[in-house]
Formats: structure tokens, sequence, C-alpha cells
């Protein structure tokens, strides 16, 4: 029905829009062009958009190239969509031009048709309609509004959702310290048994994994909050007026209260992606670490009666469909199968940066889209293994005791009595006969009864 769609024009001539749609003409083509999977734009790459856009108003009014009405129309039409009144609004495709244009030019339509409706609404007059173009991407161009929405979306996600995940699972494992001071248990390398370590000592090195992460997410941020707007098309600022770099930076740090500054090298900010792959460098390591506790918690959780036992870890949900009564450790796999996943997307992000060709990279929505994906996993993936597992770990110490003092490890503070060779002399004796490690080292010779009582105190090893 002719009711069903409005006439929409661009450059290229006409297109049929939905008629309750606020995007116009460019952002229909690119709907109807790239039907290629199901992921869309990020929330973050659309929210990041309405600040720039809003900030870019801002600083052309000041600068004297846009008017204030309409400046003022754009800043309150960027406010709903940052907001999420128009979320519906954004249907493009991640797998489009590899420049963002379309994504640009959707919010670039849908801030003018709901700036124009705002006008209507408060009854501005305007000397002509707000235009996407020439108003809302006025000194600005697709090729570096793209890479500046990457930037603020980035930094936002980090400081906002991962890095807060986190702290708080720090907060968990210090609190897991003070619960077990004291308590000695048998150290693990190579998956064999080793010299002793106190379970405190053992979550003190979680609890390191973390917060080194969390600096290394710190040191990553100064390069993102480096912008390129004020670009425009190749890096030479072309149509931009005078200081609109400078200023708009300015104005994103006063919007959301981090330390943006324009790029000095327009040229390199808009052909290379790299601090973005330091920083989801930052989110791998991160991930990395994550991996290593969770298979550290699941193993020490293996059994019930037939694994290491020395944790108990929450029991969230039946194991099986087949095996009454099993329990698995489900937060543990599912951090484990983030961490992979965060781990490919830095694959994909390091080779999509370096296929910068001259002025331009154009593999800026796949970057994007990978990246905000490994922080919104992993942030929701700590966020759930500290609130369903690490919160609520406990040490089964009368196993953890009974697995320390069967430990032949125990030899190795002998070594300063009767020497290595003749302490790993000990060691084989013990394990071969199946009897204890004083057993063996009193029927060697090495030493008597008493002097081994006096040397041979496990809990003090640590």
């Amino acid at each position: 029905m002719a009711d069903d769609y409005r006439i929409e024009h661009d450059s290229m001539g006409e297109m049929r829009v939905p008629a309750d749609a606020l995007w116009g003409a460019q952002t229909q083509r690119s709907y109807e062009n790239f039907r290629i999977g199901t992921e869309t734009q990020p929330e973050g790459i659309i929210r990041a958009f309405a600040l720039l856009k809003k900030a870019a108003a801002q600083a052309n009014v000041e600068l004297g190239v846009l008017d204030g009405s309409v400046g003022s129309l754009i800043a309150q039409a960027c406010d709903e969509v940052y907001a999420g009144t128009w979320d519906a609004e954004f249907p493009l495709k991640v797998w489009q031009t590899g420049s963002g244009t379309q994504s640009n030019m959707n919010v670039n339509e849908v801030v003018a048709t709901r700036a124009n409706q705002l006008a209507a609404e408060q009854g501005v007059a305007l000397a002509r309609p707000v235009h996407p173009n020439d108003d809302v991407n006025h000194s600005q161009s697709s090729n570096d509004t793209f890479p500046t929405a990457m930037h603020i979306a980035a930094v936002v996600a980090v400081k906002e959702q991962l890095i807060p995940a986190a702290q708080q699972l720090v907060a968990t494992f210090e609190r897991l310290e003070r619960e077990n001071e004291g308590v000695v248990k048998s150290g693990r390398t190579h998956l064999q048994d080793a010299v002793p370590i106190s379970f405190s000592q053992e979550i003190s090195g979680w609890r390191g994994l973390v917060e080194c992460g969390v600096e290394m997410l710190e040191a990553s941020l100064a390069p993102l909050c480096r912008l390129a707007l004020g670009g425009t098309a190749v890096g030479t600022g072309l149509n931009a007026p005078e200081g609109f770099d400078t200023l708009v930076a300015s104005k994103l740090a006063d919007l959301t209260g981090r330390p943006f500054v324009t790029d000095p090298n327009k040229f390199h900010a808009l052909t290379s992606k790299d601090a973005l792959v330091f920083s989801h460098g930052a989110i791998k390591a991160l991930a990395a670490n994550m991996m290593k506790i969770a298979n550290d918690v699941r193993w020490l959780a293996s059994g019930p009666r037939l694994g290491l036992g020395e944790i108990r870890i929450p029991e969230n949900e039946p194991g099986s469909s087949i095996m009454p009564g099993k329990v698995n450790p489900t937060q543990c796999e599912a951090v484990t199968m983030v961490a992979v996943q965060v781990m490919g997307n830095d694959a994909v992000v390091g080779i999509a940066a370096s296929q910068g060709n001259f002025e331009l990279n154009v593999f800026m929505p796949v970057i994007a889209y990978n990246y905000l994906q490994s922080v919104r996993l992993l942030a929701d993936a700590i966020r759930s293994f500290d609130e369903h597992c690490a919160c609520g770990i406990v040490a089964d110490r009368e196993r953890m005791h009974d697995n320390l003092h069967n430990s032949l490890m125990l030899v190795t503070c002998l070594n300063p009595h009767i020497g290595y060779e003749n302490a790993a002399r000990v060691a084989h004796k013990a394990f071969d006969e199946g009897i204890s490690l004083r057993e063996a080292c009193v029927g060697l010779g090495y030493l008597s009864e008493e002097r081994f009582d006096e040397v041979f105190h496990p809990e003090e090893m640590v």
C-alpha cells in the first residue's frame, strides 16, 4: 500500500522508505544492499555517534558555521539517540562499507529527521529543513567520524563495563585471601606435586592476574583518547573550520568525563587502527588470565571424590541429563569459552588493522564489532564468574592437609640437611614402596627419627 512507505531522495535519486522510519534514502540503500548476517552496528557505536554529532553541532555553532537553532535541535535529537529512544532506527549490518559511511549517514538521517520533528513540535521556524549532510554532518566526513566513534565507544566500554567487573572480582579474591590466611596446601607445577603454598598465596596469584589485567587496560586507553575528528576525508581537514578539531574534542571530554583530545596527526588517525589493536591486546591478556583462573578453580574443585577436591564451589544447576547428582564447574566453562572468543576476536582486529591502504582503513566496522563484543562478553563473564562461583569458593581444609602431608615434594625441605641427590633417593624409595618420607629417610640412614622430626615442618615451608 502507498501508505506503507514514503519517497526520500539522495544524490543517486529516489528511494522508498518505510513511512514511519526516521532514516532516509542512504540508510535504505544500505539496508537493501547488504543483507549479510544478523550482526548490526553495536549499541556502543550508535551512542558514541550521538555524542560526537552533538559535540560537532555545538562546535560548529560556536565557530559560526551553523545556525544556533539548528545546532540546538541537532543536540536535542542526539540526546534522544544517546538515551536509546530510537534504537530501532539503526538497522544496518556490520558487513557494509569498510569506512562505516552508511552507518554515519544512518545517524545523520535519523538525527536530521528527528530535529525537524522537534522544530515542528516546538514551533521553531527554520529557513530550511535540517539536512543530514549539510547540517548534521557539517565539518565532518565518515572517514573521521567512524574512527572517532570507535575510540569513544572503546574507552567508554572499557571504563564502564570491563574495569568495574574486574575490580569487583579483585575484591572477592581479597576477601578470600583474608578468610584463608594460614591454610597451607600442596603447590603444583607441571600438573605435578610441588612444594607447599598457602591457599591465600595461591588466591593472591589469581588476584594479581586480574589486577595486572586492569593495569594494562588502563595503560591502553591513552592512545584511544586521541580522536580523528577534524581530519575529514583524507586527514587534511578539508571543509572543517580552523579549531574545529580541538573544540569538538574538548566538548566530547566534557560530555563523557574522559580525557579526549584531538589527534595531532590526522593522517595517522584515519588510516591506522593501532590504538585499538593495542587496547584489544590488553583485553586478550585479561582473557588469558581469566582462562588460567577458571582452569585452576575447576581443577581444584574436581571430583567430588576422584579429583583434587581441595575446594568446593557453588552448585548452581544439575550437570547431566543422565547422571543423577552430577554438578559441573559451568561458570568456569563459560569463562574459558569467552576467553577463546576474545582470542579469536584479537586475530580479527589485528588482521583488519593491518589493511589500511593509503589514507584510510576500510575494515572499521568489523574492528569495532569485535572489540566491543570482546569487552561485553568478558565483562559479563567476569561478573557471572564472580557472582556465581568465586564468591562461594570454600577451602576443604581437611583435604588440603591430607594432600599436603601425602606429597613427596615435601622432601625438598631435607635438601639442606642430606643434599639434593639423597633427598631424591628418599622420594623414590617412599614412592616405590608406598611408605612415608620419614620411613624412607630413616631407612636409608640419612637422618634419625628425632632429627627428621626436628627439620620436617611442611607448614613452615611457605
